[in-house]
C-alpha cells in the first residue's frame, strides 16, 4: 500500500510561529506584480452577459484563472536578472491577483518578463510533493489534469450568444501543453530603489480578437488544447499582446493574519497522530491551530458516537452519518428530534482535509463551525451549546478526557468543535480497485476502461472527441474541485437558491458544493436534494435532462440542448467506471451484516 504520513505537529508549530516564512523572506528586496484583468480597458465584472467579441457575440466570463512563472527583470546594459522558482496562481473570482516576489536587487530596470505556464519540468513533476499554500497545489489551484498530466496554464469560461439568437450557450478554453508554454516581455521604468509594484492588465478582449480575432460560434466554443487546435493556436499568438504594464508605484507593506501566528492549544504531554493518505493526492492544508494529536482525535471520535450531544439524548452525530455508507446517509433527508425531516441529504464525511467551506452551500468555513452547527439546528440535533457543555461536565468520563486532549479538564464549546473536527479529518479514503490499478496492481475489465476514457475526455465534436467531460469538476484524484456550480438540475423558475443564500451574489443562484465521487456507490441518494436514487438516474440527468438557466457552469451549457445525448453502452461504462471508486474498507462496512 502506497501511502504518505505526515507528523503534522511539528511542520505546522513551524509555520504558525512564522519561523519558515521569516527564513523564506531573507534578503533582497521585494517586487509586487499585480494584475487588474480587464475587458477593452475596463475592469471586468465577472457573470456580467454583456462584453462583445469581434465576432458580435454577447459574452460573459465566468472563470478566469491561470498561472505564472519564469520571472525575471531587464537591467540597463540588456542583461536579465531572472528570479527562479517562484510561481504565481491567479484567479479573478478568487480574488489572488498579486505575487510578492523576493531576493530582488536593488536597481534600475527597462523591461519585466514572464511566462504563462509552467515550463515541461515542473509541467510534469509531482504537484503531490507541493506544500498545501504553494501556488502549484492542485487542490489550491484547481489547474491540474492529474490523470492526464500537466496544467492547465489559464483557464476562461463563461457563456455566450449570438448576435441573431438570444439563447446563450456555454465556452470553456482551458490553454494548456508544453508547447503552449507563452512568454511576455513588456518594457517599462522601474527603479527598485523607489518603486516596488508594476500593475499590469490582462485584456480579454484582445486575447479574443487581436491580432486572430475567433468566434466561439464558428470556430468551438471549447479546447483543451490538443496538438494543431486552431484555437490554442490564436489563443497561444494573441497571449502575449494581452498584458500591458499600466504604472509602477511604491512597496506597501503587507498585512500578516493572525492565523499565521496561531498557537496550538496543547497537552503538557500528546502523541502525533500519523496522518495517512495516498501518495497521489496533494498535500492538505491541515489547521495549524490544531495539530493532530491522538489524544483529541479519540475525543472527538466519542463525541462522534454521543448521543448527549442532542436535545432528548436520541442522536449523534453518526445517526446521519454512517461509516457503511461511506459516513454519509443512506435516508434522502435525514430525520432529526421529534422526527423532523431535513431539507437537503447528509452529504459525506471523507477526505474533508481537502475542503475549505462545508454543506452542500458552503456556509461553514471550516470544519469545526461545521460540527456545531448541526447540533445547535432546530431540525436535526436541535441542542443548547451551554446545556451539552453542563451534561458533559457532570458526566464520568469527559472531565478526564478533554484533561487528556486540551490539558485542561474545562469544556466548551470550541474545544469539543476543535475535538470533531480532528476526527473528521482523520477520515480519509483512497484504497479503491481504481487505486490499485493506478499503482499497477490490477486492471480494470473492458468496460470499466472505457468508462474511464468517458470520465477523462471532454466532449467537443469539432475535433471528434465525444467524451462525457466528468473531470471539469469531478477530476484529479480526489475526484472533486471542491468548488459550486449549477449542474442543470431546475430551470430558472424552479432553481433552488443554494450557495446564491449564503453569498447573496446572483451569479451563486443555484449552485451546490462538487461532492466527491469516491465511493458513489455506496453513498446514494444523489444531489442536494437526494432526487437521484441510483447512479443511473445521476448519468441520464446528464445525457438528456439538463435544464438552462443562467448560472449553469460553462462546462454543461456549452452541449446542446438536454445535455451529452450518451449512448445506452456509454451510460453502462460510466456506471461501471464510478463503481472502481469504492473504498474496500466502506465496501467491507456496506456487506457486513
Amino acid at each position: 500500500m502506497r501511502f504518505v504520513r505526515f507528523h503534522v505537529v511539528l511542520l505546522f508549530l513551524l509555520t504558525g510561529f512564522g519561523l519558515v516564512s521569516s527564513v523564506l523572506g531573507q534578503g533582497g528586496a521585494s517586487l509586487e506584480i499585480a494584475v487588474r484583468h480587464t475587458f477593452n480597458g475596463e475592469p471586468i465584472e465577472l457573470d456580467s452577459l454583456r462584453y462583445k467579441n469581434a465576432a458580435g457575440e454577447t459574452l460573459s466570463v465566468m472563470r478566469l484563472s491561470y498561472l505564472l512563472s519564469g520571472f525575471a527583470l531587464q537591467r540597463d546594459d540588456g542583461s536579465w536578472e531572472e528570479l527562479p522558482g517562484q510561481f504565481a496562481w491567479m484567479d479573478a473570482r478568487q480574488n489572488r491577483t498579486s505575487i510578492r516576489l523576493e531576493h530582488t536587487r536593488s536597481g534600475i530596470y527597462r523591461a519585466v518578463r514572464y511566462s504563462v505556464g509552467v515550463d515541461p519540468v515542473m509541467n510534469h513533476a509531482d504537484p503531490a510533493k507541493l506544500p498545501p499554500d504553494h501556488p502549484l497545489n492542485p487542490n489550491l489551484n484547481g489547474l491540474h489534469w492529474n490523470w492526464q498530466g500537466g496544467y492547465i496554464f489559464l483557464a476562461l469560461e463563461g457563456l455566450y450568444c449570438r448576435s441573431t439568437n438570444k439563447e446563450f450557450t456555454g465556452y470553456s478554453y482551458h490553454f494548456a501543453r508544453d508547447t503552449n508554454y507563452t512568454h511576455v516581455t513588456l518594457p517599462l521604468q522601474l527603479d527598485l530603489r523607489r518603486d516596488g509594484v508594476v500593475h499590469l492588465d490582462l485584456d480579454i478582449a484582445t486575447l479574443l480578437n487581436t491580432p486572430r480575432p475567433f468566434s466561439f460560434a464558428k470556430d468551438g466554443p471549447s479546447t483543451h488544447s490538443r496538438d494543431g487546435d486552431p484555437i490554442a493556436a490564436a489563443l497561444a499568438t494573441n497571449l502575449s499582446g494581452a498584458f500591458r504594464v499600466r504604472d509602477v508605484a511604491p512597496l506597501t507593506a503587507q498585512a500578516t493574519s493572525a492565523a499565521e501566528h496561531a498557537i496550538p492549544l496543547l497537552p503538557e504531554k500528546w502523541t502525533v497522530y500519523p496522518f495517512k493518505m495516498s501518495s497521489t493526492f496533494p498535500v492538505p492544508d491541515l489547521p495549524r491551530d490544531n495539530p493532530l494529536i491522538a489524544e483529541r482525535v479519540a475525543l472527538g471520535k466519542r463525541l462522534f458516537d454521543e448521543t448527549a450531544l442532542s436535545r432528548d439524548g436520541s442522536l449523534s452525530c453518526a445517526s446521519c452519518h454512517n461509516v457503511s455508507s461511506a459516513f454519509s446517509d443512506p435516508r434522502r433527508f435525514s430525520i432529526g428530534v421529534g422526527e423532523q425531516v431535513g431539507k437537503r441529504q447528509a452529504m459525506p464525511l471523507f477526505n474533508m482535509a481537502w475542503k475549505s467551506s462545508f454543506f452542500w452551500d458552503g456556509r461553514a468555513p471550516s470544519l469545526r463551525a461545521q460540527a456545531l452547527m448541526p447540533i445547535q439546528d432546530h431540525t436535526e440535533m436541535d441542542a443548547n451549546l451551554t446545556n451539552i457543555v453542563v451534561a458533559l461536565k457532570a458526566s464520568k468520563e469527559y472531565p478526564e478526557l478533554f484533561r487528556t486532549a486540551f490539558g485542561s479538564s474545562e469544556i466548551t464549546p470550541e474545544k469539543i468543535g476543535l475535538a470533531l473536527e480532528q476526527f473528521v479529518l482523520t477520515l480519509t479514503s483512497y484504497e479503491s480497485k481504481f487505486d490499485r490499478v493506478i499503482r499497477g496492481e490490477g486492471t480494470l475489465s473492458t468496460n470499466e476502461q472505457r468508462g474511464f476514457e468517458l470520465f477523462m475526455t471532454e466532449n467537443d465534436p469539432r475535433t471528434g472527441f465525444l467524451g462525457a467531460d466528468c473531470f471539469h469538476c469531478h477530476g484529479g484524484p480526489l475526484f472533486s474541485d471542491h468548488q459550486f456550480h449549477n449542474n442543470g438540475l431546475d430551470s430558472v423558475h424552479d432553481l433552488d437558491t443554494g450557495r446564491f443564500k449564503i453569498t447573496q451574489r446572483e451569479s451563486d443562484r443555484g449552485k451546490f458544493s462538487t461532492p466527491s465521487l469516491r465511493n458513489v456507490a455506496l453513498t446514494a441518494p444523489y444531489m442536494h436534494d437526494g432526487r437521484f436514487t441510483n447512479l443511473e438516474q445521476v448519468i441520464e440527468h446528464y445525457s438528456t435532462g439538463v435544464k438552462r438557466s443562467p448560472t449553469l457552469d460553462p462546462n454543461i451549457a456549452k452541449h446542446p440542448t438536454g445535455g451529452l445525448g450518451l449512448s445506452a453502452e456509454d451510460k453502462a461504462a460510466l456506471v461501471a467506471f464510478l463503481k472502481t471508486l469504492t473504498d474496500e474498507k466502506y465496501l467491507q462496512e456496506a456487506q457486513s451484516p
